[in-house]
């Protein structure tokens, strides 16, 4: 049996703000492991980092937040990071849309 699971590629910004999923739909087994990128970039030290889920036509729900806060950078400086989000042993349950999500501060 092969599950499919999307990485939905979005891009927000707000002035050097901006958050990008590379790749696309991701196809694996069930009891195999994935992992799915998200890489932003942030005017601030400080931010809330987010991944959602949604399946089929339901709304996105929340699984995870991260919360950044740092010192010493202005506001002219922008902080380029990157992240994962690791599926072991999928199940069935896992198919759906992964949206990564950042909030600053």
């Amino acid at each position: 049996m092969i599950l499919y699971v999307a990485l939905c590629l979005t891009e927000c910004r707000a002035q050097t703000d901006s958050v990008q999923q590379p790749g696309g739909d991701v196809t694996a087994a069930e009891g195999d492991s994935v992992t799915l990128g998200c890489h932003f970039n942030s005017s601030t030290p400080n931010y809330y980092l987010f991944w959602y889920k949604q399946e089929g036509n339901n709304r996105p729900m929340f699984i995870l937040n991260i919360l950044k806060t740092g010192t010493g950078t202005t506001a002219e400086e922008t902080t380029s990071t990157s992240t994962e989000l690791i599926i072991t042993k999928l199940t069935l349950a896992d198919t759906a849309l992964y949206y990564c999500a950042v909030d600053t501060q």
